[in-house]
């Protein structure tokens, strides 16, 4: 791993305190590093005047390595990028759950594993969502956590028919529903119920939200099925559809939400030797 790109969330790392520490840390094992802001920031926001940044779409083309600096949801942002040009992604945790970090801001002296290859690579499912209007694809994109149909801020009950291959698996009215990885599980899923599912495992989780009938239960399938999602015939209202926390697309009666497992798969860099179950106990005990 020779060019390193370092990107932090700006709202969480104050003055780039935690990148600046790592960016020396990776210099002096023998990286070249680039920094890069995840996401765009409000113009109102001062950079630092001593930090050169660079642009991210173009430092990503000779890239070997992310590391992203932040919550969940912005190595959920980075994974999108990263996983599309297959480059790996390490996570240094500045949120509060961190659930998918590899390290703590506490942590950074072991960046300097990188300049001698030790560590390892952790391939992580993704989903493949589309939905069609009609006869049209109005949305596509691919998660690594989970997708969200909900009933928006009404509160009202949003009722869903969900099938797996084509055959109805369930249909509910409630708050909504919840399609997510194994990665996924320890997120909103487990929120609103599903179960925790290892990372390696292969299956695909449709949790609902709050459902109004008793016999609304979590559903563990295959990730070799195909899931689509509607409004029933009885629902009034819209629904809206969120991919990893994303920005939410409003659902119609008659679009179909389709998720099946992606081909591509999320690379995520480990270098510490710990079981998923340390990293449960570790985070679920804050």
């Amino acid at each position: 791993m020779k060019n390193v790109i370092v990107a932090p969330n700006p709202y969480r790392d104050q003055n780039f305190g935690t990148a600046r520490e790592a960016m020396e840390i990776l210099k002096k094992a023998g990286m070249q590093v680039k920094l890069c802001l995840p996401f765009e920031v409000d113009r109102s926001y001062d950079l630092p005047k001593d930090l050169r940044f660079t642009r991210l779409d173009r430092e990503m083309q000779t890239a070997d390595l992310v590391v992203c600096f932040g919550g969940d949801g912005t190595i959920l942002h980075m994974a999108k990028s990263a996983t599309r040009r297959g480059i790996p992604l390490l996570g240094v945790n500045i949120g509060t759950m961190g659930f998918m970090a590899e390290l703590e801001s506490t942590e950074l002296d072991k960046l300097a594993l990188l300049g001698t290859d030790s560590f390892t690579i952790e391939s992580r499912r993704m989903l493949d969502v589309t939905v069609q209007r009609d006869r049209d694809i109005i949305f596509h994109d691919i998660s690594l956590n989970d997708v969200v149909i909900t009933k928006g801020a009404v509160a009202r009950i949003v009722y869903l028919t969900v099938k797996c291959d084509g055959v109805q698996a369930l249909e509910c009215g409630g708050d909504g529903l919840i399609v997510a990885t194994p990665s996924g599980s320890t997120a909103y899923s487990f929120s609103a119920g599903g179960p925790i599912v290892e990372p390696e495992a292969e299956n695909i989780l449709i949790t609902p939200i709050c459902a109004h009938e008793m016999g609304a239960r979590c559903i563990v399938a295959s990730d070799r099925r195909v899931v689509t999602v509607e409004l029933a015939r009885n629902a009034r209202r819209n629904a809206y559809l969120s991919v990893d926390g994303g920005k939410a697309l409003r659902l119609n009666m008659g679009d179909v939400a389709t998720i099946r497992r992606s081909k591509l798969e999320t690379k995520l860099v480990r270098l510490k030797q710990r079981s998923f179950y340390d990293v449960v106990n570790a985070k679920f005990k804050k």
